[in-house]
Parts: C-alpha cells; structure tokens; sequence
C-alpha cells in the first residue's frame, strides 16, 4: 500500500508511519532522513543539495522530488511505503504524481491526522525531554509518575528552543496556508481518508488501521 501522511506538526505522523512499519512490513520515507543521508553519502544530489543549504536556499522541489523517486525504486518498498512530510504543497503534490506515474506506483491512499488546535499547542509547546533517560515527555499528557520518575532520579525536564507558542504558531501557520489545500485536492482525488488523532497513541493507531483496512493484516 502506497500512502502520504498529512497532518499538522504535532499530530504524530511520524509516531504512526513507525508502527505501520513494525507490523506491516511499508517503508517510512521522510525526506529530512533522505537529505540528511544523502548529503552524508556525498551522492550527486546530496552535493547540489548540500550547496543550496550553505548558500542558505531551500532544497529545490526538483532535487527532493529525485530523491524520493530514487528510494521509491528499491526493493524493500515493494511491500507499501508511506511519504512523511511530503508533499507540502500542491505544486509538489502535482509533480508527484506525475513521477508516481512514471514508475507505475500510483498512490492508494491519503491519511490525514487530524488534530485541533489547541491540542496541537499543547503537544508541541508541552514536550520535554528528560536529561538521564532522553525520554519524550508532555506536561500536559505524560502521566505525572513518568514526570515524577525522571526528577525524582536526579533527572531535568529539558525544553527545546523552538517549542515555543511564537515558533510553533509560525510553523501552524505555513501549514495552514501551504499544506491544508491538499485536504481538498485528495478529497477530490477520491484518495483521502480522515482519522482522529486527539487520542492517546493506540487509540489513534486502531484507527489508522481500520481506515487503512489492514486489521486482518500482520
């Protein structure tokens, strides 16, 4: 199964894509993950990526887009793999598809996340990291003896600089404007399919997988 993530920052794409992995066997394809690779590898694209991120440009659509293709064609995505965090915006979506074409792998399905608001700010600005164990938790949902667990060791709740109301809001915003009109164009698409993600992680997960129609699947 061919699938693309959507979702606001927050709404724990990531965290699903990884258990779809785990228990049916799709690749997760993250674009960050590509890039960072990629320049790490020194590959063709790697470098002309790498030179537009020290020229401080932003990555082309065109160098990602090659990217993606290029890891779509692999082997071990012959059991489905899931885009996250692409596309971003309908130019992307469009080129996309048409690149999808080319390789006969059409997209299946389009997942989005969603979450509101105010649960978004709190999952984001909420987060912290605890100094001894690198555990991810909430002050807002972590449940108090995990929170207590980490202090009570010697342990500091660290807040990352960007999981800020100013930052966060900033980044709510360019997903609003750039990525919400791919709610619409998938919906037209007959591709997109909604699942609540304001629940707790397995909730949001059962979820997933009925929409996805997987439950009788590993």
């Amino acid at each position: 199964m061919r699938i693309v993530f959507l979702g606001a920052p927050g709404s724990g794409k990531g965290t699903q894509a990884q258990r779809l992995m785990a228990d049916h066997g799709m690749v997760q394809v993250s674009t960050g993950d590509l890039l960072r690779t990629a320049v790490a590898t020194g590959t063709d694209l790697g470098l002309r990526a790498k030179a537009a991120m020290d020229a401080g440009d932003l990555v082309s659509d065109e160098i990602v887009l090659q990217m993606i293709i290029h890891r779509l064609q692999q082997d071990d995505t012959s059991g489905g793999f899931i885009l996250d965090g692409f596309p971003r915006n309908l130019v992307q979506a469009q080129a996309l598809e048409s690149m999808l074409a080319d390789i006969s792998q059409p997209l299946d399905t389009v997942i989005l996340l969603d979450v509101d608001l105010d649960i978004l700010m709190k999952r984001l600005t909420g987060r912290r990291t605890c100094s001894l164990t690198g555990k991810l938790l909430n002050v807002y949902f972590s449940p108090q003896s995990e929170i207590d667990a980490c202090v009570d060791a010697g342990g500091k709740l660290i807040h990352r600089a960007d999981d800020n109301e100013e930052t966060i809001g900033n980044r709510l915003k360019v997903y609003r404007e750039m990525t919400e009109p791919l709610i619409e164009h998938y919906r037209s698409a007959g591709l997109l399919k909604t699942v609540q993600g304001a629940g707790d992680v397995d909730t949001v997960y059962q979820g997933l997988v009925t929409a996805l129609d997987l439950s009788g699947n590993g």
